[in-house]
């Protein structure tokens, strides 16, 4: 049984019964693309904090063990950049040759459990905290002031040459590769949250002209482009998915035209599925977890910038009232306008939550905070010995995503500081 102080609203055993066949749907195994799951249960990638100088650490591994151990069909690994330069923050990792080995060691650790895992492949672009750069180019869909670089020199944005847009699309095929190669069952390639591609799609950044600028469907292109290369370079052995912002700010929520044109786009370019959330990082942090944060989640790493950027953003946040299944409506329309799978992400806790998502008529259901919370949800709600999360939105997890012992619930678990520190060793036969 579950423990019963990260539990307050435990209810006794019932074991659930095919009475529900929504749970049941969600509880068995699917397709995606070539790659078959378990499940249809997805760990959202939720940014762990947990890689130091760009490679994985031993609380990586051990955090998606738990995670494939607690029965998910899948466990995403938040923000692998495809090169240096493509990543926000320092201590991020980084798709290379020199850490296949150790990627590899995290693959077979979910595998073990009877899981699959995948990689989300990104590329910051503007948004980017880094102190040093390889290059020293801070690309994006459009030049301009950069305010995200001031305090590191970096005053400017360039907007991206076709040169440079065909070195960025060769470096996601190549990071899909390298995840191929170490044992990933999918990759996740981030077009939201306000990372390079989706610095394409927002027309606050993207002020273009045709071909790659203008409406929507223009702004799409070279995503489209990286998603068309990545599924001719891995599509046939590997689930390609694409994560999207439906909108980018809290007042935009069931304005979805745009991100419409967008997926109808993807999914015309092949994309096995789409994982629908909203919000940018730094202008509208609160839409993607559909509520507030804390202080203690928008104080930064310590850094000048952070700490002046988390004031702004503590200053600007509207009220909202968290509610489950916050981003349904807006998630709702999508599904009535396209035809490839979907899955919904966005204020999952329950399992009348995940019956309400399959009744819905989506293929996947993700879950971030609440197997933060408990690994082991999915099992307990198997075995019907909790219907609900106890997790309680305090978005407290958010602020330990750059402190020492990395992403953790601070109400069931203390995080693990030397397993941050501790680098992955391949084993001795590779």
């Amino acid at each position: 049984m579950p423990d019963r102080a990260a539990y307050p609203e435990l209810q006794g055993a019932v074991p659930l019964s095919a009475s529900s066949p929504a749970l049941a749907r969600a509880l068995t195994p699917w397709t995606l693309g070539p790659l078959q799951l378990r499940n249809r249960v997805i760990k959202a990638a939720t940014n762990e904090g947990m890689a130091i100088g760009m490679r994985p650490s031993q609380a990586l591994v051990e955090h998606h063990r738990a995670i494939a151990r607690g029965g998910a069909g899948l466990t995403t690994v938040a923000y692998c950049a495809v090169e240096r330069d493509g990543r926000t923050f320092p201590d991020q990792l980084v798709l290379a040759p020199e850490n296949l080995a150790a990627l590899a060691v995290l693959t077979a650790a979910v595998h073990a459990e009877g899981g699959a895992v995948s990689a989300q492949i990104t590329h910051g672009g503007a948004f980017n905290f880094l102190s040093e750069m390889e290059h020293g180019t801070v690309w994006s869909a459009s030049g301009g002031l950069n305010p995200m670089g001031f305090l590191q020199g970096r005053l400017f944005k360039k907007a991206m040459t076709r040169a440079a847009m065909t070195q960025i699309r060769d470096a996601f095929v190549a990071g899909a590769r390298l995840a191929r190669q170490a044992g990933f069952d999918a990759v996740e390639i981030h077009m939201g949250h306000g990372y390079l591609l989706s610095q394409f799609l927002s027309p606050k950044y993207n002020h273009r002209k045709p071909p790659y600028g203008g409406d929507a469907a223009a702004r799409a292109r070279f995503p489209c482009e990286v998603l068309a290369a990545v599924r001719d370079a891995v599509g046939d052995t590997t689930g390609v998915a694409c994560k999207l912002s439906m909108f980018e700010r809290w007042s935009q929520r069931g304005q979805v035209d745009a991100a419409l044109t967008v997926a109808q786009r993807l999914q015309a370019s092949g994309a096995h599925l789409l994982v629908l959330s909203a919000g940018m990082n730094v202008e509208a942090p609160w839409a993607i977890f559909g509520s507030r944060l804390p202080p203690s989640a928008t104080r930064g790493a310590g850094t000048l910038l952070l700490r002046a950027a988390g004031w702004m953003v503590q200053r600007q946040q509207p009220k909202i009232v968290y509610e489950d299944l916050y981003l349904l409506p807006s998630a709702r329309q999508m599904r009535a306008g396209l035809s490839l799978p979907l899955a919904y992400l966005g204020g999952v806790r329950s399992v009348a939550d995940i019956e309400t998502v399959m009744r819905e008529g989506f293929d996947a259901v993700v879950m971030g905070r609440a197997l933060l919370h408990d690994p082991d949800l999915l099992r307990h709600f198997r075995e019907g010995e909790v219907r609900r999360s106890g997790c309680t939105t305090c978005n407290e997890c958010v602020g330990t995503m750059y402190g020492p012992a990395g992403t953790h619930c601070v109400l069931t678990q203390q995080g693990d500081v030397c397993l941050r520190r501790t680098p992955v060793l391949p084993p001795p036969d590779m």
